[in-house]
């Protein structure tokens, strides 16, 4: 007998109830084991150093210059999360130069309830506003706008994959060919049509118009997106869409439980921003680098002129190291789009 209980749809539909419904994974104030909500299941480069927030800070500092240090300067954090890389920032405020400290207003934007006990200076809001001058940053936030799936059928036609939204287990199946603007977007960027059974595609046009829509919140300043990415000569053959759940990489599942994300077509991305000045692709690796991270040991003599000294440069050594892995955290991609002419020259760090 047919299960009574299906109820299908597209992945984007059903990412979006999942992550960001009323019950949705986003929404959820508690992580495992206590933790603060879904930082729980999964560590950004926010998480895995102060150096992250340091290098941000070092990139707003080069922004501020650029703009002839503004009586006020934005800095707006895209899917902020618990507010973790503006609480990092803000905490270096005092040491900011040119008084940019006093005059850095932070925004959080994130559809998730203002945690509890969040510094008050940071505005916490669900869209970004508009008219701004500064710094907007986006760490892994394009991974969790959601995208419809698309996979080629025995006659080589792109079809959107469904998802039983009913069963709780992640069942799929192949549904209408895919048409209008989601076919138009993958005979530009990620080509199925008439590829062999089983190629499968995340469709971004989704991402390029929310990442265009924060683009043109800024006035003038720069736009960064940072996150797991491909270009369209190395487009995954079979996606990239997974789940995370205590850490841990699971099936995908949309019911709630479970992060569900998707490497970026960032060159799509890049292409759908407002243009001011040419935008910039580069790895986190060379990113943090040119903001003055430094993974090299300290020499050896410190340890005897300065053990305390030694211990705490080898450590942060180690952090910048993690952040600029060339396997692990490094590759990131950055994605650079200076907003008016000031900020041109920052597409190059």
């Amino acid at each position: 007998m047919a299960n009574e209980k299906q109820e299908w749809c597209g992945w984007r539909m059903a990412a979006e109830r999942a992550l960001y419904g009323t019950d949705g994974f986003f929404r959820r104030t508690e992580g495992p084991g206590g933790t603060g909500g879904p930082a729980g299941h999964f560590r950004t480069s926010v998480h895995a150093s102060p150096l992250y927030a340091r290098a941000v800070a070092e990139l707003l500092g080069r922004v501020d210059e650029a703009l002839g240090r503004p009586a006020e300067l934005a800095l707006v954090d895209m899917g902020a999360g618990r507010g973790e890389l503006l609480t990092g920032v803000l905490g270096l405020a005092p040491g900011l130069p040119h008084g940019l400290g006093a005059r850095l207003r932070p925004y959080a934007v994130e559809r998730a309830p203002r945690p509890t006990g969040l510094d008050g200076r940071i505005d916490w809001l669900d869209t970004p506003p508009s008219g701004l001058t500064g710094l907007l940053f986006a760490n892994e936030w394009l991974d969790n706008v959601p995208v419809d799936v698309a996979e080629t059928d025995a006659d080589g036609v792109p079809r959107q994959v469904q998802v039983d939204i009913a069963a709780g287990d992640g069942t799929e199946r192949l549904g209408a060919e895919v048409t209008g603007e989601d076919a138009d977007w993958l005979a530009r960027w990620w080509p199925l049509a008439g590829a062999e059974p089983g190629l499968r595609a995340e469709i971004g046009h989704s991402r390029d118009t929310a990442w265009a829509h924060a683009v043109r919140s800024l006035r003038a300043g720069l736009a960064v997106a940072v996150d797991y990415a491909h270009e369209r000569a190395t487009r995954p053959p079979f996606g990239t869409l997974t789940g995370f759940r205590d850490g841990r990489e699971v099936r995908p599942v949309p019911d709630g439980s479970c992060d569900l994300t998707a490497h970026v077509a960032m060159d799509a991305c890049a292409a759908a921003g407002p243009v001011d000045a040419a935008p910039a692709l580069l790895t986190q690796r060379d990113a943090l680098r040119a903001l003055g991270l430094d993974a090299r040991r300290p020499p050896l003599a410190l340890a005897s002129s300065d053990p305390a000294g030694y211990v705490r440069a080898l450590s942060a050594a180690g952090e910048a190291a993690e952040l600029t892995d060339p396997t692990g955290l490094g590759a990131f991609t950055w994605l650079l789009q200076p907003v008016g002419a000031a900020c041109e020259g920052l597409r190059r760090l």
